[in-house]
């Protein structure tokens, strides 16, 4: 799983955080806007994985820094500012792909009010989701989403 930050550290700036999940088991990828990027929003978006060892791979956001001493976690991660971008399988590279599809879909909608944030990530989710399934199983996962 990785989750490195996109946006600002503090939803009160111009651009509010969205944390990207990437579960490298089952290929699930997660949008979710925060109010803060700091250690107690990462546990919150962490406390419902219900994985014995979890291993978070991130980048070198100070606010996961934390995360090292817990032993809940085990933390990987890679320091993009001394140049280090992957080492072996310790890498981001999902979650900053699926951020710049994010950015690039949000672009379009300019403006975009910080009350209405999550239900535009929540359409951006559904239309990556919808991709990934064929025909009838794409619609049938539409209408489930919608109801």
């Amino acid at each position: 799983m990785a989750c490195p930050r996109v946006g600002a550290e503090h939803i009160d700036g111009d651009k509010p955080p969205v944390f990207i999940l990437a579960d490298r088991g089952t290929g699930q990828r997660y949008v979710i806007p925060a109010k803060a990027a700091d250690e107690s929003t990462i546990r919150l978006l962490l406390a419902d994985r219900q994985e014995e060892s979890l291993t978070v791979y991130t980048d070198g956001f100070r606010a996961y820094e934390p995360l090292e001493a817990d032993d809940a976690f085990t933390r990987e991660y890679v320091v993009h500012g001394d140049g280090e971008y992957a080492d072996e399988e310790v890498h981001v590279n999902t979650c900053e792909s699926h951020a710049s599809l994010t950015r690039r879909w949000l672009s379009p909608h300019r403006g975009i009010s910080k009350d209405k944030l999550t239900q535009y990530l929540r359409a951006f989710q559904l239309r990556r989701e919808l991709y990934q399934k064929p025909g009838r199983d794409a619609l049938k996962h539409a209408i489930r989403a919608t109801l």
